[in-house]
């Protein structure tokens, strides 16, 4: 049979089984033709080797009438597919179909090893937390085997913790405990640089499943994770990317580099928790990143903000804080920063964001509220000007008791605060009053 009459009739099976093709309609005296003589396929002919074992049996029938072949008459098409395919010729119609061929026959394979049996919707391994999946069109890959996740034919799971990712069949098989857990029990990064010890330390074995790896690539290639400085086999190791949070500190340096898979998913929970005290762990960045000096002063203001909206009413009903929720730490203390705050400040991202917010925060003490004005200060040192507030740029704040004055009256003046003085005052008058009333 001619090649190409044979692929029209493979097309048409496929789309729509219940169509007739010229040759199988009914003869104008209600007989049906005799079929055309088929030909023996010669040994040698890559043709009659594709039709080995592919059988219409497997993709000519309409859905429900295939006849399931077993795993090793599957697995034998394959091979003799494969074969087919290294003899056609390269990039021609005859090999993109039978590349096409093979892969269904690939499904049909997966489809008897991996039966869409009833699966409990919540299964728990090692603190992770795997829920069934019910997207079957989003291409996925196992995070144990490292093989392409069908979701059309097979079964999967991801973790809601830290979102690994599973065939049904690798739950079992899954050795590497949650590392929600990890972030919920030790929130604290690596901040040495890629703290390299050698593969002899890990007895030339993947830091994670210890499978046997090489630099040589023999028996499996050994991947530096840059984070922990360890070395992985290619399974627990695919080359993602991330920020280093030791290099963004010390070297301000926020290239991407490659890390594991379990750095990776550690280092993506961590990304936004507060667990960096930049003062303790690196003083001197602030003196050659200016960006950090602004974000500090502008958090130190909005910490003086603070006060006046948890008094204030309409604060309180106009959420105004709410606009800091995504950083709550910004308004609890000016010291802790996460890895994201670093990563939006040297985009220049937070910067922007912060000063709006800011600016939104100042107008409704100083313009939009009454109650809010009248916390306002007057200088008692020259006792002239506008209302002042502690996070105004030209004040300053005594230490001791809050008051706020003209920056220029308070340095001139810097020897002693009028408030402080006449707290002073009302103490030593109550206590002599109370000395008094206790003599006879």
């Amino acid at each position: 049979m001619a090649y190409d009459e044979r692929l029209a009739r493979f097309r048409q099976a496929h789309l729509n089984p219940f169509n007739k093709g010229p040759e199988q309609q009914e003869h104008p005296d209600g007989e049906a033709p005799a079929p055309a003589p088929q030909p023996d396929p010669s040994p040698g002919d890559p043709e009659g080797t594709l039709d080995l074992g592919l059988a219409e049996d497997h993709f000519s029938r309409p859905e429900g009438l295939i006849l399931a072949p077993d795993v090793q008459q599957l697995r034998q098409a394959i091979e003799e597919c494969k074969q087919a395919i290294l003899a056609l010729p390269e990039h021609s119609e005859r090999q993109k179909d039978a590349v096409v061929r093979l892969i269904h026959l690939r499904l049909k394979l997966q489809e008897l090893k991996d039966p869409g049996e009833d699966e409990p919707n919540i299964r728990v391994v090692l603190e992770h937390r795997f829920y069934k999946e019910k997207s079957k069109s989003v291409k996925q890959m196992c995070d144990k085997c490292s093989t392409i996740i069908w979701g059309l034919i097979q079964t999967w799971y991801t973790c809601t913790g830290c979102y690994y990712r599973c065939h049904s069949k690798c739950l079992p098989l899954v050795s590497k405990p949650c590392v929600r857990a990890k972030v919920s029990h030790q929130a604290e990064y690596q901040l040495s640089i890629c703290p390299e010890s050698g593969l002899d330390s890990q007895d030339y074995r993947c830091a994670e499943c210890r499978a046997p790896i090489s630099l040589r690539g023999v028996p499996s290639e050994a991947r530096q994770c840059d984070y922990t400085g360890l070395y992985y086999c290619s399974s627990c190791h695919w080359n993602d990317l991330a920020v280093v949070p030791a290099r963004a500190i010390h070297n301000w340096d926020f290239e991407p580099r490659k890390v594991s898979r379990c750095s990776m998913r550690y280092l993506a929970l961590m990304v936004s928790r507060p667990v960096l005290k930049l003062r303790e762990i690196n003083p001197l960045l602030f003196n050659y990143v200016e960006e950090l000096v602004e974000i500090r002063k502008l958090r130190q203001d909005i910490l003086l903000m603070k006060p006046y909206f948890i008094t204030c009413k309409e604060a309180m009903e106009a959420r105004l804080l709410l606009q800091l929720q995504d950083r709550q730490h910004f308004v609890e203390n000016d010291e802790m920063y996460s890895l994201q705050d670093l990563i939006d400040i040297e985009a220049g991202r937070l910067s922007c964001s912060l000063t709006e917010i800011h600016t939104l925060f100042a107008k409704h003490i100083k313009l939009d509220c009454e109650r809010c004005q009248a916390k306002g200060f007057v200088c008692e040192l020259c006792k002239e000007g506008d209302v002042l507030f502690p996070f105004d740029s030209h004040t300053s704040v005594c230490t001791d008791c809050s008051a706020v004055f003209h920056r220029d009256c308070y340095y001139d003046n810097s020897t002693t605060c009028p408030k402080c003085a006449r707290l002073s005052l009302r103490k030593q008058s109550l206590f002599q009053d109370s000395g008094t009333e206790a003599e006879p």
